[in-house]
């Protein structure tokens, strides 16, 4: 079976129109892929944070993450967020089946160690592909919440592009993440095709800046644990999904660069 995993953004989710879910369960259903959905969900958190009257912080775009901050992560992504989503797939002829990264220790995480001050951010050490194997070959879309655990069950908050790269690199599958724009973008314009050190270069120089850089560094990390295709693309832009699979150029796409002999 060979897999495609796309992540959608939190920035993204409310606005996407019908079309993206009737894309997903035809994708399913007439594609030679079976997909899977990793999903963020940060604005929804940060508008649940403020009723609560909890403060949030960020950091290089990742959210600083106490235990009480983990709580209402994982009640907007795990629970409101990812049944949004199912129900949606649902109503567009889809199957789809909801998870966080808790539920059969899904996705494996300890602390993300090259970033300080953030908490309970994590990272993804392990993924259970035997479990997504299992849902996928009974006709069924995974959708899963970026809340993952360790052996201890402690929960870890981890950033949804690179849950969705973890994901990726496990099943060794496409990466297509969603967002609400059309890709990165230089001097407003796009860039449809980019290089490990173009990419690098970019985020050095600030052309590459705030939430899009984890989505940048997921897509290069991917490319070095051996994915062979990452793209960002514009999930509102109709048909964009099934588009980009009969082969037409659309947002950005990174390879690695080329080593010459």
């Amino acid at each position: 079976m060979s897999y495609l995993v796309i992540k959608c953004g939190g920035s993204v989710l409310e606005q996407l129109p019908a079309a993206f879910y009737k894309n997903i369960a035809s994708i399913a259903r007439d594609y030679l892929y079976q997909p899977i959905i990793v999903h963020g969900g940060g604005p929804m958190v940060s508008s649940l944070l403020t009723e609560l009257n909890m403060e949030t912080k960020f950091v290089d775009g990742m959210r600083v993450t106490t235990e009480e901050v983990l709580d209402v992560v994982e009640m907007a992504l795990s629970g409101s967020v990812n049944k949004k989503i199912v129900r949606h797939i649902i109503a567009n002829g889809g199957s789809a089946v909801g998870l966080s990264g808790v539920d059969g220790m899904l996705l494996e995480a300890k602390v993300l160690v090259h970033q300080q001050g953030l908490g309970f951010v994590g990272e993804v050490i392990a993924v259970n592909t035997m479990e997504l194997e299992s849902i996928s070959s009974q006709g069924k879309i995974p959708v899963i919440s970026p809340v993952a655990i360790d052996k201890q069950g402690q929960r870890w908050n981890v950033n949804a592009d690179l849950a969705a790269a973890a994901v990726a690199k496990a099943l060794q599958a496409p990466l297509y993440m969603m967002t609400n724009v059309p890709g990165v973008l230089k001097q407003g314009n796009l860039r449809t095709k980019l290089t490990t050190s173009e990419a690098e270069a970019m985020i050095t120089s600030s052309h590459i800046h705030g939430g899009m850089i984890p989505k940048v560094q997921a897509a290069l990390d991917s490319l070095q644990q051996g994915v062979n295709e990452v793209v960002i693309l514009n999930g509102l832009e109709i048909n964009s999904l099934p588009r980009l699979l009969q082969g037409e150029e659309i947002g950005t796409s990174f390879s690695l660069d080329k080593i010459e002999t």
